[in-house]
């Protein structure tokens, strides 16, 4: 059975760069509060 991928939109990536620019919390926390790997963040 194949996986499908999941498309994350816009107002996703911008939350998710806004979070990051401010630095509060860790990269690993980031990206277990949207559920996307930690190097996603970085990019």
């Amino acid at each position: 059975m194949r996986c499908t991928r999941r498309n994350h939109g816009a107002t996703v990536k911008a939350q998710v760069t806004l979070a990051a620019v401010k630095g509060e919390k860790t990269l690993a926390e980031l990206a277990e509060r949207f559920r996307i790997h930690p190097t996603q963040v970085i990019e």
